[in-house]
């Protein structure tokens, strides 16, 4: 049995349709479907249970002897919600409770951290998970700080000799785009976002720069494929010997205005692109360059490529935005 929490969201569904398609067995989605069409993101899949999160602690002593990991995904990963209360009761609390129950279960654990956790960038991007290197990260909004609190409470407990799961595994995930993410409402990535003007030959709204660094469309991102994602956590799966906290992204930053034009031309439309100011609300906090260090990753020893800009664009709008069904 393996059990996703955060399973009918955007990481977490993408992660059950290769779980199911590999036969991996059970499994069983832990999340809230709400009144949206979220549970569309599960609908095709064969599960062997859907638990609310207030249940979960009971599912899972329930089915203690049958769990063989847990990907938690489940998470409040809007970067605008201000209630840090709430954020820190699904975001580090939750987590620090499933880390306690796997370390006494002997259960595998695979949780998503995040690129936020870098805040501005100033220190770099290196995924040196060490007490001592992640001091010197400062997120710039709650929900990077309660991602950032849970990773630095990682590597207290393992420089500690901490009790833990037999293999746990934090991912660091950059800017990821693809099917199964349309109930995130303005949360979505910037690709689902620009579709639909594109397919009505209308402009698109990018932010304008407010650094004279960075031309209007320059800021950079390391935007990556849904698809990567999970075929680095299906490679974690394979390999239970490898832990540790690692960045999830292609390491190589392109533009905004790469990406819009790269949904134009999937289209087979000429990009239209005009500019807005960002809102003040988010401008000091906007983030202008993102570029993930894969070194240790590629150092644990996946080998695999990432999907070029351009690729994944063109794989995302064809087969899932432009057809009738666009859920994986």
């Amino acid at each position: 049995m393996i059990v996703v929490t955060g399973g009918a969201g955007f990481i977490g569904s993408n992660i059950l349709a290769a779980l199911e398609a590999r036969g991996a067995g059970k499994l069983v989605v832990c999340d809230r479907l709400r009144s949206n069409d979220k549970w569309k993101n599960v609908a095709k899949r064969e599960l062997a249970d859907i638990v609310h999160p207030e249940q979960l602690f009971d599912f899972l002593e329930a089915n203690r002897k049958h769990i063989q990991v847990i990907f938690h995904m489940g998470a409040i990963s809007a970067t605008t919600e201000t209630d840090a209360d709430k954020i820190v009761a699904n975001n580090f609390s939750l987590s620090l409770a499933l880390w306690k129950w796997c370390a006494l279960s002997n259960v595998r654990f695979i949780y998503a951290s995040s690129a936020a956790t870098y805040g501005d960038g100033a220190a770099g991007f290196d995924d040196d998970w060490s007490m001592q290197h992640l001091e010197k990260l400062h997120p710039m909004n709650a929900y990077g700080w309660s991602k950032h609190l849970f990773d630095r409470r990682v590597a207290r407990k393992i420089a500690t000799g901490s009790r833990r799961p037999p293999q746990f595994v934090g991912l660091k995930f950059f800017n990821v785009y693809g099917p199964n993410e349309y109930h995130k409402g303005g949360q979505q990535s910037v690709v689902s976002q620009i579709y639909p003007h594109a397919k009505e030959g209308a402009a698109y709204q990018l932010f304008r720069s407010h650094n004279p660094k960075y031309k209007d469309g320059g800021q950079m991102r390391d935007f990556i494929w849904i698809d990567d994602c999970v075929e680095v956590m299906m490679w974690m799966l394979d390999n239970p010997q490898v832990n540790g906290i690692f960045n999830v992204g292609t390491g190589n930053a392109r533009t905004f205005l790469d990406l819009a034009s790269a949904v134009y031309r999937a289209l087979d439309a000429e990009p239209n692109i005009k500019f807005q100011d960002t809102p003040v609300a988010i401008r000091d906090k906007y983030q202008y360059f993102t570029q993930a260090s894969m070194e240790r990753l590629r150092a644990a020893g996946y080998d695999r490529p990432f999907t070029s800009l351009e690729d994944g664009v063109t794989k995302y709008v064809q087969h899932y935005l432009d057809r009738p069904d666009r859920y994986k």
